[in-house]
């Protein structure tokens, strides 16, 4: 007989994308720096409806963008 209550234990992860991101893909450029500036791209797309979807995917997928703050 099952309890009451289930639950299942998830583990999750922070993804954190800093921006700004590189601005064009260039010949070496590992996995992760071609990812990285595709998805920094795509937090800067133009239209609010496709930043929006974004939006809610980084939510979704616990995705997170970071500006870089000179100082």
């Amino acid at each position: 007989m099952a309890g009451s209550i289930e639950y299942q234990k998830q583990m999750t992860e922070i993804v954190y994308i800093n921006l700004p991101g590189p601005q064009e893909p260039t010949p070496g450029m590992t996995g992760g720096e071609l990812l990285h500036g595709f998805l920094a791209e795509l937090y800067n797309a133009p239209s609010a409806e496709i930043k929006n979807y974004v939006n809610l995917l980084c939510a979704k997928w616990n995705v997170h963008y970071r500006e870089y703050r000179g100082g």
